[in-house]
């Protein structure tokens, strides 16, 4: 089994992109990813993405079938909800509406309020939130992977379009989960401070066969020791 990890545009050494001057969307970023698997001279893959790259994924799953073996969607949120009103209300103390799914928890949203200046001190803070208050955080393993992260970035400050591109609305998003026909795997941690774990059960909920599985005391990320391989278990193959 292969395994092929890129860095997606506006990461690391790939291209840093004006995004002002040439927005792209989830779907440009799901291309992306067609592209790296025509480079390989792959017809086809198995998917697994978190966080972002779970909403690549779904993607891909819906517009691109004949290219997904099988997906697993990690710490992800059904492709096309719109995080921005539970977002602020949360922020502003108003009550949720019944439709949304949950927003970021306080510890979340408190951390967001505080805006630390970049570098390597807000991050490990941003990791040790989104590792979520059950499982211990492994610090030095978490510091010295975004150490390493920043160090090879072309333009670190360029991951931030990111959240522009995943607020930005289009049709394509919208299309039903429904459609899709890949096996797939959703694995969500029981106390992820971004996308709670209804976030989960939704997109499990959405497509066709899709097998949840909980991971009790996992957060956003997967910086406790033993986590990581515990995780790719559930990767499905």
């Amino acid at each position: 089994m292969q395994v092929i990890r890129f860095d997606h545009r506006d990461t690391g050494r790939s291209s840093v992109v004006d995004f002002d001057a040439h927005p792209y969307t989830i779907a440009d970023m799901a291309r992306d990813c067609l592209a790296v698997l025509d480079g390989h001279g792959l017809g086809s893959a198995h998917v697994a993405g978190t966080s972002l790259g779970g909403t690549i994924a779904q993607w891909l799953g819906v517009h691109a079938p004949d290219r997904v073996r099988s997906l697993t969607v990690m710490s992800s949120s059904p492709m096309g909800h719109d995080p921005r009103p539970a977002w602020a209300r949360a922020q502003a103390g108003e009550p949720a509406d019944p439709d949304d799914l949950p927003p970021p928890t306080p510890a979340f949203l408190e951390h967001v309020a505080a805006e630390l200046p970049p570098g390597v001190e807000s991050d490990v803070a941003l990791f040790r939130v989104f590792n979520g208050p059950v499982r211990p955080f492994d610090e030095p393993a978490a510091r010295a992977m975004l150490e390493l992260a920043l160090s090879r970035a072309t333009d670190p400050a360029a991951a931030a379009n990111h959240r522009r591109a995943v607020w930005m609305d289009a049709p394509d998003l919208h299309a039903p989960l429904s459609s899709i026909t890949a096996p797939t795997s959703i694995v969500h941690g029981d106390q992820d401070p971004l996308h709670p774990l209804a976030h989960g059960e939704a997109l499990a909920a959405a497509i066709p066969g899709a097998e949840l599985h909980v991971v009790p005391g996992m957060g956003h990320v997967m910086t406790s020791p033993g986590l990581p391989e515990e995780v790719a278990d559930l990767i499905r193959l």
